[in-house]
């Protein structure tokens, strides 16, 4: 039960911070794939980060990965609307523009999670 209840306030705080990063992304007159390609890698970095910290070197208790890992990062990251943003380029006849969406989307979410888990190590050894 405390399980679920941390991936709940979680998942409140994750879609909080991810509809905050939406519309300071609307005003900037950023596209939504942009903002969600953000979030997206942000999300890539923090989660890499926690992994080292919960998982790899258990530097914060086990159950922060309810909290942070599953509940805020899962909410923050918003894998479901990068689909629905690419398939709908696809039906704009904007190939181009999808497939780069696509290649810098994995190539930078991956790039921030392998970052992320880098970044975590150092600070730890450091």
């Amino acid at each position: 039960m405390q399980a679920l209840l941390l991936v709940a306030l979680g998942g409140a705080l994750g879609a909080a911070a991810r509809y905050g990063v939406s519309q300071g992304a609307v005003r900037l007159g950023l596209q939504g794939f942009v903002a969600t390609g953000a979030i997206n890698v942000a999300g890539s970095v923090a989660i890499g980060a926690c992994y080292v910290l919960i998982v790899e070197r258990m530097v914060l208790p086990p159950e922060w990965r309810h909290l942070l890992m599953v509940g805020v990062l899962g909410a923050f990251t918003t894998f479901s609307a990068f689909s629905l943003e690419l398939v709908m380029l696809l039906h704009q006849d904007r190939w181009t523009t999808a497939l780069g969406y696509l290649l810098t989307s994995v190539v930078f979410c991956l790039a921030g999670c392998a970052g992320g888990i880098a970044l975590a190590r150092w600070a730890l050894n450091g």
